[in-house]
C-alpha cells in the first residue's frame, strides 16, 4: 500500500481512522497507567512478609468466603466507597487490593489514592493469579 492510497483510505474514512487513533490512545494509557502500582502475588508475598502489608479483597462475599488471601479484609466493590473509614487505619502501611482478575480492584486503588492513601497496590492478576502461582488461599472469616 502506498502513502496516496493510505491518504486517500484516511480521508474517505476519517472517522474510522480517528476511531481507531482515539482506541489505540486508550488502551496505551490504560496499559501505562494499569501497571503502574501493580504487583503480582510473589511481590505481594513479599510486602505481606517483610513490610506487614495489609490485603483488601474487593470481590464480594461469597467470592470471598470460598478462599481469599489469608488475613485480607472484605470490602465489596458495591459499598466501597462507603467503608472507607474502615481502612483509614491503614493509610502509614502498604495496602493490596484484590480481586478475581485483579480489574476492579484497580478501580479500587484509584478510589483509594484519591482518598490519600500513599502506598496502594493492585495484585496484578488478582486471586486467580495468587492461585496460578500455587500460594495458599485461606477460607476463614475476615479480620475487621
Amino acid at each position: 500500500m502506498s502513502l496516496a492510497q493510505l491518504l486517500e483510505f484516511v480521508g474517505n474514512h476519517w472517522i474510522l481512522f480517528l476511531a481507531l487513533v482515539v482506541i489505540l490512545a486508550l488502551l496505551i494509557h490504560n496499559l501505562i497507567l494499569g501497571e503502574k502500582g501493580s504487583i503480582g502475588p510473589l511481590e505481594a508475598t513479599e510486602m505481606i512478609n517483610r513490610r506487614e502489608a495489609a490485603v483488601v479483597d474487593v470481590r464480594p462475599a461469597a467470592d470471598f468466603a470460598k478462599g481469599h488471601i489469608l488475613n485480607a479484609q472484605n470490602i465489596p466493590m458495591n459499598g466501597f466507597r462507603n467503608q472507607l473509614a474502615v481502612l483509614s487505619r491503614y493509610k502509614d502501611k502498604p495496602l493490596i487490593v484484590s480481586c478475581r482478575s485483579g480489574s476492579q480492584s484497580l478501580a479500587a486503588c484509584a478510589i483509594l489514592r484519591k482518598e490519600g492513601f500513599d502506598e496502594v497496590y493492585n495484585l496484578r492478576g488478582g486471586v486467580l493469579a495468587w492461585q496460578a502461582a500455587n500460594l495458599p488461599l485461606s477460607r476463614a472469616k475476615s479480620k475487621r
